[in-house]
Protein backbone atom coordinates (compact mmCIF):
# COMPACT_ATOMS: atom_id res chain seq x y z
CA UNK A 1 0.00 0.00 0.00
CA UNK A 2 1.12 3.45 -0.78
CA UNK A 3 2.09 5.59 2.24
CA UNK A 4 -0.19 8.47 1.18
CA UNK A 5 -3.19 6.12 1.11
CA UNK A 6 -2.27 4.83 4.57
CA UNK A 7 -1.97 8.37 5.94
CA UNK A 8 -5.32 9.26 4.34
CA UNK A 9 -7.03 6.25 5.97
CA UNK A 10 -5.54 7.03 9.38
CA UNK A 11 -6.61 10.69 9.17
CA UNK A 12 -10.08 9.60 8.01
CA UNK A 13 -10.43 7.32 11.05
CA UNK A 14 -9.25 10.12 13.36
CA UNK A 15 -11.68 12.58 11.82
CA UNK A 16 -14.52 10.05 12.07
CA UNK A 17 -13.79 9.32 15.75
CA UNK A 18 -13.48 13.02 16.57
CA UNK A 19 -16.74 13.85 14.84
CA UNK A 20 -18.64 11.03 16.56
CA UNK A 21 -17.17 11.99 19.93
CA UNK A 22 -18.26 15.60 19.42
CA UNK A 23 -21.78 14.55 18.48
CA UNK A 24 -22.09 12.34 21.56
CA UNK A 25 -20.76 15.06 23.89
CA UNK A 26 -23.06 17.64 22.34
CA UNK A 27 -26.13 15.41 22.68
CA UNK A 28 -25.29 14.73 26.36
CA UNK A 29 -25.02 18.45 27.01
CA UNK A 30 -28.32 19.15 25.24
CA UNK A 31 -30.07 16.39 27.20
CA UNK A 32 -28.70 17.73 30.49
CA UNK A 33 -29.85 21.25 29.71
CA UNK A 34 -33.31 20.00 28.69
CA UNK A 35 -33.63 18.14 32.00
CA UNK A 36 -32.70 21.28 33.93
CA UNK A 37 -35.20 23.32 31.91
CA UNK A 38 -37.93 20.74 32.56
CA UNK A 39 -37.25 20.99 36.31
CA UNK A 40 -37.61 24.76 36.17
CA UNK A 41 -40.86 24.48 34.20
CA UNK A 42 -42.25 21.97 36.71
CA UNK A 43 -41.41 24.32 39.58
CA UNK A 44 -43.08 27.19 37.72
CA UNK A 45 -46.19 25.09 37.07
CA UNK A 46 -46.44 24.16 40.75
CA UNK A 47 -46.24 27.83 41.71
CA UNK A 48 -48.80 28.76 39.05
CA UNK A 49 -51.23 26.14 40.37
CA UNK A 50 -51.22 27.87 43.78
CA UNK A 51 -52.08 31.30 42.38
CA UNK A 52 -55.90 30.76 42.23
CA UNK A 53 -55.88 29.63 45.86
CA UNK A 54 -53.89 32.69 46.88
CA UNK A 55 -56.25 34.95 44.91
CA UNK A 56 -59.29 33.50 46.70
CA UNK A 57 -57.67 34.02 50.10
CA UNK A 58 -56.75 37.56 49.09
CA UNK A 59 -60.37 38.30 48.14
CA UNK A 60 -61.46 37.04 51.56
CA UNK A 61 -58.89 39.23 53.30
CA UNK A 62 -59.97 42.24 51.25
CA UNK A 63 -63.60 41.67 52.26
CA UNK A 64 -62.62 41.35 55.91
CA UNK A 65 -60.55 44.54 55.82
CA UNK A 66 -63.33 46.41 54.05
CA UNK A 67 -65.81 45.31 56.71
CA UNK A 68 -63.43 46.42 59.44
CA UNK A 69 -62.85 49.81 57.77
CA UNK A 70 -66.58 50.51 57.39
CA UNK A 71 -67.05 50.00 61.14
CA UNK A 72 -70.13 49.09 63.15
CA UNK A 73 -70.78 45.94 61.09
CA UNK A 74 -71.34 42.51 62.59
CA UNK A 75 -68.38 40.46 61.53
CA UNK A 76 -68.22 36.75 62.36
CA UNK A 77 -69.94 37.08 65.72
CA UNK A 78 -68.24 40.32 66.74
CA UNK A 79 -69.60 43.84 66.74
CA UNK A 80 -67.11 46.55 65.94
CA UNK A 81 -67.70 49.46 68.28
CA UNK A 82 -67.25 52.97 67.02
CA UNK A 83 -64.56 53.95 69.48
CA UNK A 84 -61.89 56.47 68.57
CA UNK A 85 -59.13 53.89 68.51
CA UNK A 86 -61.27 51.55 66.39
CA UNK A 87 -59.94 48.45 68.13
CA UNK A 88 -62.62 47.67 70.72
CA UNK A 89 -64.58 44.49 70.06
CA UNK A 90 -67.45 42.92 71.96
CA UNK A 91 -68.63 39.36 71.48
CA UNK A 92 -72.24 40.52 71.93
CA UNK A 93 -73.23 43.66 70.06
CA UNK A 94 -74.55 46.61 72.07
CA UNK A 95 -77.78 48.27 71.13
CA UNK A 96 -77.42 51.62 69.38
CA UNK A 97 -79.76 53.60 71.67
Amino acid sequence: MNSTVLVALISFCGTLLGTLGGIVASSKLVNYRLEQLEKKVDAQNKAASHIPIIEEKLKGFERRILNLEIGGIKYEGFKINNYKDGYAFNSSPKSDS
